[in-house]
């Protein structure tokens, strides 16, 4: 199993976000009883792209390139976590941290806590993702750019990818 020495080698330093995710995979891994993934099987949404993240990648294998490692964007120290060997899944929620800490003691307090302590167990509301899909690549035929299918859009009976395609909105000019 992989240690926090891991995580901060891969991140580049020891801080309190670090910890947060070290710690929230810890929990995952205790509730869902997960392994480090080699494919699809755990995934992982976070709502944040804060330095945890890189804990989770290296604690539980979850990345983009894979697929299994997806954003919900709100702004919020939580994490989705689901085990598709099991149809399990927890959201964890980070708790307040006592207020007025300085930086080194709220790495200190983060540090000391048990995850238990850090996160409110919740059940994941967001629905599982299907597994990544792989897409046909088309050549725009504005820019000469491969693009996968997805991306690719229909104007002028020429395929163009996302940055050459004008969109189309009478309300927002």
């Amino acid at each position: 199993m992989k240690t926090w020495k891991d995580c901060v080698a891969f991140h580049g330093h020891e801080c309190g976000g670090l910890t947060i995710g070290y710690k929230a995979s810890l929990y995952a891994i205790e509730l869902l009883n997960l392994e480090f993934s080699a494919d699809e099987q755990v995934v992982c949404i976070s709502e944040n792209d804060a330095c945890g993240v890189d804990a989770v990648q290296v604690m539980l294998g979850c990345s983009i390139g894979k697929g299994n490692l997806l954003f919900h964007m709100r702004g919020k120290q939580a994490f989705s976590f689901y085990n598709r060997k099991t149809n399990k899944s927890v959201r964890l929620v980070l708790k307040p941290r006592p207020e007025g800490m300085t930086k080194a003691e709220s790495f200190a307090y983060y540090q000391s806590c048990k995850p238990e302590e850090m996160f409110e167990v919740k059940e994941a509301t967001i629905q599982l993702p299907e597994k990544a899909r792989l897409f046909d690549s088309y050549t725009c035929e504005c820019c000469g750019e491969s693009t996968g299918a997805n991306w690719i859009r229909l104007a002028g009976g020429k395929k163009l990818c996302l940055d050459c395609y004008e969109t189309y909105d009478r309300f927002d000019v």
